[in-house]
């Protein structure tokens, strides 16, 4: 049943998405701002639904009192391929930082190009961070709340974690509060898996970390919230349904 309900939702669900990067990249030559509402108001909130009806997968959101705010950066947890397609339907004209490379696939990359995102291209070093900075600081004079994933990317549930320095710099070069969010993501659509497993997902939103903190102070809370808060989510996931325990991350033995 898993399987054929799996199979269900790619088609439905990614052939939503294609429908959507077509319609996007052609209209985003015109207007950003309608492929913003196009793509947040229509063909996500499609994608949403085809996950709950067909994948039987329900998205949950806590702590929505911290979406309100237009500047601020919101960094959480990439377990899988659903944050990033969800993400800017719940913090609404969101922008994300991505790796460059993601937006030179046809149609998919033309579109999140279009739709306005902040590319780094990761071999450029030093020159990168400065790009990044450049972009995010249009960002938030545009009030467009910016997401990073601090790991840079994808982490299997209870994965040991590697947060990386990005999100400190824009933290102190845009000098704006950091929202921190956990999700359970991975446990219901594992990486690289065809394979979607029914139950709830949680994104949870936390008390922001206010600008003005030093740079290990704030990666030692950001890292601290995030990491607690996803282990409580995991533990509850796999409480409520015991058959995702096998999905959390198993280190190799030697």
């Amino acid at each position: 049943m898993i399987f054929i309900r799996s199979l269900l939702f790619n088609i439905v669900g990614y052939g939503s998405l294609a429908v959507g990067c077509v319609l996007n990249t052609i209209i985003g030559i015109f207007s950003q701002k309608a492929i913003m509402k196009i793509w947040n108001y229509g063909f996500i909130p499609f994608f949403a639904w085809s996950l709950r009806y067909i994948a039987g997968i329900k998205i949950e959101i806590r702590g929505r009192q911290y979406l309100e705010q237009e500047n601020a950066i919101y960094a959480g947890k990439h377990e899988s391929a659903m944050e990033t397609y969800v993400m800017t339907s719940i913090i609404k004209r969101g922008t994300f930082v991505l790796k460059k490379e993601l937006t030179y696939i046809p149609l998919f990359g033309w579109a999140q190009a279009l739709y306005g995102m902040i590319p780094i291209n990761r071999s450029a070093g030093s020159a990168a961070m400065k790009d990044m900075l450049r972009k995010a600081q249009k960002m938030k004079e545009d009030k467009r709340p910016i997401i990073i994933f601090p790991e840079g990317t994808r982490r299997q549930p209870g994965q040991e974690p590697i947060y990386k320095p990005g999100v400190a710099l824009l933290y102190q070069h845009l000098d704006l509060p950091v929202i921190p969010f956990a999700t359970n993501t991975g446990l219901f659509w594992k990486k690289s898996s065809f394979l979607r497993y029914p139950g709830t997902v949680v994104f949870e939103f936390m008390e922001p970390l206010p600008a003005g903190l030093d740079k290990k102070h704030f990666m030692e809370e950001l890292q601290n919230r995030i990491e607690t808060k996803c282990a409580e989510l995991n533990a509850e996931a796999i409480k409520n349904y015991p058959y995702i325990k096998s999905h959390m991350y198993q280190a190799k033995k030697d």
